[in-house]
């Protein structure tokens, strides 16, 4: 057990949670019960005030949840996604030991209109396929997401390949493409109420809108808008000092 110095300059809610942080990552399981707060003040030492300050910021940095009248527990593990390189929701799922799943609620053929057809380079009358999927994660909604991509490209595409299969894969396997470079773009926003339904949360919440395009060469194969969730996702950039 880690020791409380009152002596050390350290804020004392900042030592507690560095403890709590290490017992909780190091010992506890996601939704496990921590130790109620007269149980912390008990074994470290430190005022209750003290307490609720470390466990204000540790719900604040995602790694504790309250249950009014029940305690408070350990939160799910966000997903870690490095934007470096392309990445698969289904296999980062699975590398959290978590079962992936993809509902398919959409899947239909447009015309590209003004926007769409600038981005895929396609006359108003171009078609697309649109296709909105949520994405699970053991059954919880994680983001909600709406695909468009050149019918022309993906021409015999349908609804049944994208089911229990990364759509990456189906491009790449039943359509041989080539996925050479993407593009994306963050933004916080508040949940509307739509996506509130779709992704199981309040209607305002804070969740993180993703615009992707995804390149063969110079052309745009996908276009993507999606929706995660706030709770869920944690996202890392990795820098290189070129000089």
């Amino acid at each position: 057990m880690s020791v409380i110095d009152k002596n050390s300059r350290t804020p004392l809610y900042l030592q507690l949670m560095g403890i709590l942080i290490e017992n909780i990552e190091k010992n506890m399981e996601e939704n496990d019960q921590i130790l109620s707060e007269r149980e912390i003040c008990e074994i470290y030492n430190v005022s209750r005030t003290t307490v609720r300050q470390a466990l204000v910021e540790l719900e604040k940095d995602g790694y504790i949840y309250k249950v009014h009248g029940k305690g408070t527990f350990v939160s799910p593990k966000r997903v870690n996604q490095d934007l470096m390189s392309f990445y698969s929701f289904t296999e980062e799922m699975k590398k959290l030991g978590k079962e992936p799943t993809s509902e398919v609620i959409g899947f239909e053929v447009i015309h590209a209109g003004e926007k769409l057809g600038r981005i895929f380079n396609l006359d108003e009358e171009g078609l697309l396929y649109k296709i909105s999927r949520i994405r699970k994660a053991d059954d919880i909604p994680m983001m909600y997401e709406t695909t468009y991509l050149p019918f022309n490209r993906f021409q015999g595409l349908n609804k049944n390949q994208l089911v229990g299969k990364p759509m990456y894969d189906v491009l790449v396997e039943y359509f041989n493409a080539k996925l050479t470079s993407a593009e994306e773009f963050f933004q916080p926003i508040l949940t509307n109420k739509l996506e509130s339904i779709y992704l199981d949360i309040k209607e305002g919440a804070p969740s993180l809108k993703i615009e992707r395009m995804t390149y063969e060469n110079n052309n745009t194969i996908e276009y993507t808008l999606g929706v995660a969730r706030g709770d869920k996702f944690k996202y890392r950039v990795k820098l290189k000092n070129n000089q």
